[in-house]
């Protein structure tokens, strides 16, 4: 299993930030803030799947043809290969934690499909 996370590790993007909880073997868990109006590329993952459990603010998720929005407290799975993207359409910064499991965690197993901030 390859994992290139550990706890600790934060990134800034142009819709918001994340920062690793925990990780280990097979599994990684993040605090992911997106802003008002930020929204991640349409993307899919080859290695991992992911859970989604929104904490604050509203998500507006895509996965495959639906989209519907997700409140605190509220959840959505992600199974390998689902294309997919969270958005926040509220005036409020959305946090979520996101629990990425499989094979190999890493930041290259993003297959970007669209990206408003034009990052391929």
């Amino acid at each position: 299993m390859i994992n290139d996370y550990v706890a600790g590790q934060a990134d800034k993007r142009p819709w918001g930030d994340w920062a690793v909880i925990d990780a280990g073997p097979g599994f990684c868990v993040k605090r992911i803030r997106v802003i008002p109006g930020g929204i991640l590329s349409l993307q899919r993952h080859r290695h991992r799947a992911e859970h989604w459990v929104i904490v604050a603010g509203v998500a507006r998720v895509t996965r495959d043809a639906e989209v519907f929005d997700l409140t605190a407290d509220q959840a959505t799975y992600l199974k390998l290969g689902t294309v997919h993207r969270i958005a926040n359409p509220g005036s409020e910064d959305l946090v979520f934690i996101e629990v990425q499991t499989g094979d190999e965690l890493r930041e290259d197993d993003i297959e970007r499909l669209e990206d408003s901030y034009g990052r391929s």
